[in-house]
């Protein structure tokens, strides 16, 4: 089993002035503590305003543009896979998101994956302008940003002509240097709609590892459903978790990520993500390098 890192909140002591400092410390850690990914979530107001336990604070908390971020995390670190947790597909034209991801890729040497949804967050939609359809018309975008993402790099120069978006010319240079592409990993459990798009166009499923075991059997149970139906091999999608691992007394120990590993990778899950609300410490993050990512590669 892989282990991936989510940095989801930037308000940590020293303020503002200190998050890129923290940031790079975090990050070097975890490169250097063999974590698989590292993670941001693509969030302009921060989330966790109605849940105090998840570690994250109200809107108005510190939270930063997510490819700028990359970027930056991209620069500092040599290993580690990069993505957002997830892309929301109505802040960013799928033309564009293709060539930020592209982009991405080609500066940090072939390590980006592609994490996008079908966005939930009115509020901040709302706040900053960005139009916010109906549920069902995002899904409808999000199935069409798929094949517009995966248009662009299949290297056609053909039009696209869908029922939301429309591109001329579909030309993406320079491609990015994983091939065939980066994995797009879809975030999100939705039974009829999300599980069936990742069957038909994702690398990777992402599941709420905090939705407990049996509920992410039963999702992986769907996702093989719809890929028997369209003929796709469900042995070549990645299945990912998102979860929180708050090491700290009171709260977790390491025994405890370690047999939720251990379920986890029983049901078939092979990429468990975490994040920790106490992860600018540091140490959380080396003790993951030294005893918990050891502890589970071989699950």
């Amino acid at each position: 089993m892989k282990i991936g890192l989510q940095i989801p909140n930037f308000t940590w002591p020293g303020g503002p002035g200190g998050i890129a400092a923290k940031l790079a410390e975090i990050a070097t850690a975890a490169d250097e503590g063999n974590f698989a990914s590292l993670w941001v979530m693509d969030h302009f107001f921060q989330i966790g305003g109605r849940n105090p336990q998840s570690g994250l604070g109200p809107a108005e908390d510190e939270m930063l543009e997510g490819y700028s971020v990359l970027s930056y995390l991209a620069r500092i670190t040599k290993n580690v896979k990069l993505g957002t947790m997830v892309t929301g597909v109505v802040y960013r034209h799928p033309g564009v998101l293709a060539k930020t991801v592209t982009t991405l890729d080609v500066i940090s040497k072939g390590r980006a994956y592609l994490g996008i949804g079908a966005a939930w967050n009115e509020r901040e939609a709302l706040g900053l302008g960005i139009p916010f359809p109906p549920v069902a018309e995002r899904f409808e975008r999000l199935e069409e940003a798929l094949q517009i993402v995966l248009q662009m790099w299949s290297g056609q120069r053909t039009p696209y002509h869908g029922k939301h978006y429309q591109l001329v010319e579909t030309l993406n240079s320079p491609q990015p240097l994983t091939q065939p592409h980066p994995p797009i990993l879809i975030g999100g459990s939705g039974e009829k709609k999300t599980l069936r798009m990742v069957a038909q166009y994702a690398d990777a499923c992402n599941l709420f590892a905090g939705a407990g075991v049996d509920v992410v059997s039963h999702k992986l149970d769907v996702l093989k459903q719809h890929c028997e139906r369209l003929g796709r091999d469900y042995a070549t999608i990645e299945k990912t978790t998102l979860g929180t691992a708050w090491l700290a007394p009171g709260h977790m120990s390491t025994g405890d990520v370690i047999e939720l590993c251990r379920q986890l990778s029983d049901i078939g899950i092979q990429h468990a993500i975490f994040n920790m609300p106490n992860v600018h410490e540091i140490k959380p993050v080396e003790t993951f390098g030294k005893e918990i990512i050891p502890a589970v590669a071989a699950l």
